[in-house]
C-alpha cells in the first residue's frame, strides 16, 4: 500500500473527487510515451505512458502478444523511469508530483515518496552506488538511496532525502555518473545537452564549460543516449529524424531511421550485440525497435560502407518490432442533458459515452463530430455539475464542492423507474458519489439505525438493513476513484472495489472530505435548487400589470405548473365558489379537480417568455437557459387562448 507520507490533508485544503472512465486492462500505450527502460535479462521492455499507466512488454519476438502487466498508481503522466538493484526495483516520476517505488517483477507500489512540490520530470541513476536522484519544475534535485526506499514498511516509512538546490530554472533532465559522484541537470539552460535550437553539445564536467558543439538536427533534441565506449551518440527530437554521431569525428554521421512523429525517449539495447538496437518512444502512442544492421562496420574503424555515411538516405526504412499503441482521446463535448458526453480520439473515432454509469454507451465510428452533436442536441438544462479532463487520453471526470450538487433531474427523464412508480427528484452529483463509494463499508448503515440493526443483527437480519449505493445503477468496480487537493496533488487513489479493503477504508476515513461524507454515509440529500421569477399578464391580454410579486420554485418546476397555478389562483377566482365536493366522496373529487384544472389550463391558458409560447413541458430552468438569456429575475407572462 502506497500510503506512506501522508498527512491529513482532508481538514486543511479543499478536496476534489475525481474518476476514470476506462476499460478494466488498458492494454495499449495511449497518449505518447515519455521514457523507457530495458530489463534485458528477462527481455522485458518498460513504459512510462502519458496515460498514467507503466507497462510492462515482452520484447521476445516468438510472443503474440507482447503485453505482459500494467502498473498503476500514478494520477497524471509519468515523465520518467528507472530501473535499478539489477531490474527487481522500479523508480517512477510523475506530473501528479510524486515518485514512487515499484517491485518491477511483481508489477505494485511499494511506496510513494511526496517530498517535490510540483511536477517531477526527471529521474537520474548512479548503478554502482544503487543512487536515484529526481527532480522538475520545484527546481529541486532529491538523491535517494534506493536500498532505504525498498526497505520502506507502511509503519516505517520516514525517508530521509539530501537535496541540492542552486538551480535557477526547473529542471526537465538530469544524468549522474556510475559512482554517483557527479550529477547533471538539463533545464531550459544546458551537459552532453541536447537543445531545442538543435545542437548537441559536449560539456566537460572538470573545466565546467562546452568542449564540443555538434550541429546535427534542425529542430529540438528531445533524446539521447551514447554508447559505454562513450565514442558514439545517438540522437532524435522535433525533426523525427535519429543519427549516430561519432564524437571524435562529427563529420561522421548516420540517419539512422525517420519516425512518424517528435521523438520523445530512446533506450540502447547493448544486450543485442552485435548489432545493436534502439528502442524509440514518440509523441504517437507505439514503441518502434530499429535494429542497427550494418552501423557496427561504421563504428569499428576508419573503413565506412559508403551508405552508411550518408546523412540522407536512412539505415533502417522498417522497426524491427513494434509495440502498438491505442488511440487517445483529444476532444470532447458535454451534452446538455449533462450526463452524456460525445468524444473523438486520434483515429477520428466518435464514441458516446455515459457520466453516471462511468462507461461507453457506443462507439460510433468515423462520423462527423459537430454534426453528432447537433444530432443529439436536446433542449433541456441541467447546471454544470462536473468537469472532464483529457491530459491522459482517457475522460477523467471531477466533482468539486462548489457545483457538484447542482444538477437536480426527475427520475423518469433520467430514464430510472422507480420501485414504486413514482417519480422522485435525483440529485445526480449525490447519486454518483454514493456509486463511487458503495463498497466502503462507512457507507452501508445509516447511522440513525445503529440499535435497530443490532437487533437485526441477533435476528439474523443484517443483510436487508444494508443498502449499498444508490438504488439507481453503479458504476464499473474497476473505476480508478482519486482523492485530490484543488490544484493537483493526488492524496489517495484506489480503485471502487477496493474500498471495502481494511487499510483502503482506513485511508478513505482520513481522505474523504466532509462534503462527501454528509451524502455518503449520513444520507443528507443536498437542497433543491430554487429559482426566483415574476408573472405577469401578456400586454395583448388587456389585463393591468399586477402589483410585481416576486416568487420562487423549483428550477425543476414544469411550466404546465405555472399554468394550473395562473388558471386556479388569477384567472378563475370567480369560478372558485362555485366548485363543490361531497364530503364523502372529498378524496376522489380532489383528484378529478386536479385533472380537470391541468387539462383547462393546457386549454385556456398559455405561458409565454420574451413573446415566445412555452411548451408545457418545459421546466423554469430551461426556460432561464434557452428563452429568457438575459440578466435579472426571470419574467413569464400569461394570456388566455383566444376561443
Amino acid at each position: 500500500m502506497a500510503a506512506h507520507h501522508r498527512q491529513n490533508t482532508a481538514g486543511r485544503r479543499k478536496v476534489q473527487v475525481s474518476y476514470v472512465i476506462r476499460d478494466e486492462v488498458e492494454k495499449y500505450n495511449r497518449n505518447g510515451v515519455n521514457a523507457l527502460q530495458l530489463d534485458p535479462a528477462l527481455n522485458r521492455l518498460f513504459t512510462a505512458g502519458r496515460d498514467s499507466i507503466i507497462r510492462i512488454w515482452s520484447v521476445n519476438q516468438h510472443k503474440q502478444d507482447p503485453y505482459i502487466a500494467s502498473m498503476e498508481h500514478h494520477t497524471d503522466w509519468v515523465n520518467d523511469i528507472v530501473l535499478c538493484c539489477n531490474g527487481k526495483t522500479l523508480i517512477s516520476a510523475s506530473s501528479d508530483t510524486t515518485v514512487k517505488v515499484w517491485n518491477a517483477h511483481k508489477g505494485f507500489c511499494m511506496s510513494t515518496l511526496r517530498t517535490h512540490k510540483d511536477y517531477v520530470k526527471a529521474l537520474a541513476y548512479a548503478k554502482d552506488k544503487e543512487l536515484v536522484a529526481s527532480a522538475g519544475l520545484d527546481r529541486q534535485i532529491f538523491l535517494w538511496d534506493v536500498n532505504t526506499l525498498t526497505a520502506l514498511t507502511a509503519s516505517n516509512n520516514t525517508v530521509t532525502t539530501s537535496s541540492l538546490s542552486g538551480n535557477k530554472d526547473s529542471i526537465y533532465s538530469l544524468a549522474m555518473n556510475q559512482m554517483g559522484t557527479v550529477i547533471v541537470s538539463g533545464s531550459t539552460e544546458k551537459c552532453l545537452s541536447g537543445s531545442s535550437d538543435g545542437t548537441i553539445r559536449l560539456w566537460s564536467l572538470g573545466q565546467q564549460r562546452c568542449i564540443a558543439t555538434y550541429r546535427v538536427h534542425d529542430e529540438g533534441v528531445w533524446a539521447l543516449q551514447v554508447n559505454e565506449a562513450f565514442t558514439h551518440v545517438y540522437s532524435g527530437g522535433r525533426d523525427r529524424k535519429i543519427y549516430c554521431t561519432d564524437l571524435r569525428n562529427p563529420d561522421i554521421r548516420v540517419l539512422i531511421c525517420e519516425e512518424k512523429a517528435p521523438v520523445l525517449k530512446m533506450e540502447l539495447d547493448r544486450s543485442a550485440d552485435p548489432p545493436p538496437a534502439l528502442w524509440v518512444a514518440t509523441t504517437k502512442s507505439s514503441v518502434n525497435k530499429w535494429t542497427l544492421k550494418g552501423i557496427h562496420n561504421f563504428r569499428a574503424s576508419g573503413d565506412y560502407d559508403n551508405d552508411c555515411t550518408n546523412p540522407i538516405t536512412p539505415l533502417c526504412t522498417q522497426p524491427d518490432q513494434v509495440i502498438k499503441g491505442g488511440a487517445s482521446i483529444i476532444q470532447c463535448n458535454i451534452l446538455n442533458d449533462k450526463r452524456h458526453i460525445l468524444t473523438k480520439d486520434t483515429n477520428n473515432n466518435v464514441a458516446y459515452w455515459d457520466v453516471l454509469k462511468a462507461c461507453k454507451v457506443e462507439d460510433l465510428g468515423k462520423v462527423d463530430f459537430e454534426e453528432e452533436i447537433k444530432k443529439r442536441f436536446k433542449m433541456v438544462y441541467v447546471p454544470n455539475w462536473f468537469s472532464v479532463d483529457l491530459k491522459t487520453g482517457m475522460l477523467t471526470i471531477t466533482l468539486d464542492e462548489s457545483d457538484c450538487f447542482a444538477a437536480w433531474v426527475s427520475a423518469k427523464d433520467a430514464g430510472f423507474t422507480s420501485p414504486d412508480g413514482s417519480d422522485p427528484k435525483l440529485n445526480l452529483g449525490g447519486l454518483l458519489l454514493q456509486a463511487l463509494l458503495e463498497y466502503w463499508p462507512r457507507t452501508h448503515i445509516n447511522p440513525m439505525d445503529e440499535e435497530e440493526n443490532e437487533i437485526n443483527h441477533v435476528n439474523g437480519e443484517q443483510e436487508n438493513r444494508v443498502q449499498k449505493g444508490n438504488g439507481y445503477f453503479q458504476v464499473p468496480p474497476h473505476t480508478p476513484v482519486i482523492f485530490g487537493e484543488a490544484g493537483g496533488r493526488t492524496l489517495f487513489r484506489l480503485l471502487c472495489r477496493d474500498s471495502g479493503g481494511e487499510t483502503e477504508s482506513m485511508l478513505l476515513n482520513e481522505t474523504v472530505p466532509q462534503w462527501v461524507i454528509d451524502i455518503t454515509v449520513d444520507k443528507n440529500m443536498p437542497k433543491f435548487n430554487k429559482i426566483p421569477f415574476y408573472l405577469q399578464p401578456h400586454s395583448s391580454s388587456g389585463a393591468k400589470t399586477l402589483k410585481k410579486d416576486r416568487l420562487s420554485a423549483s428550477d425543476m418546476l414544469q411550466v404546465r405548473k405555472v399554468m394550473e397555478h395562473v388558471y386556479e389562483k388569477i384567472i378563475n377566482l370567480d369560478n372558485e365558489s362555485q366548485t363543490t365536493s361531497s364530503s364523502n366522496n372529498e378524496k376522489a373529487g380532489e383528484q378529478e379537480k386536479e385533472e380537470d384544472i391541468a387539462v383547462l389550463a393546457e386549454e385556456k391558458i398559455e405561458l409565454l417568455c420574451q413573446d415566445q409560447v412555452l411548451d408545457p413541458n418545459m421546466d423554469l430552468r430551461t426556460v432561464k437557459h434557452f428563452i429568457w438569456k438575459s440578466g435579472g429575475d426571470l419574467t413569464l407572462h400569461y394570456r388566455q387562448k383566444s376561443t
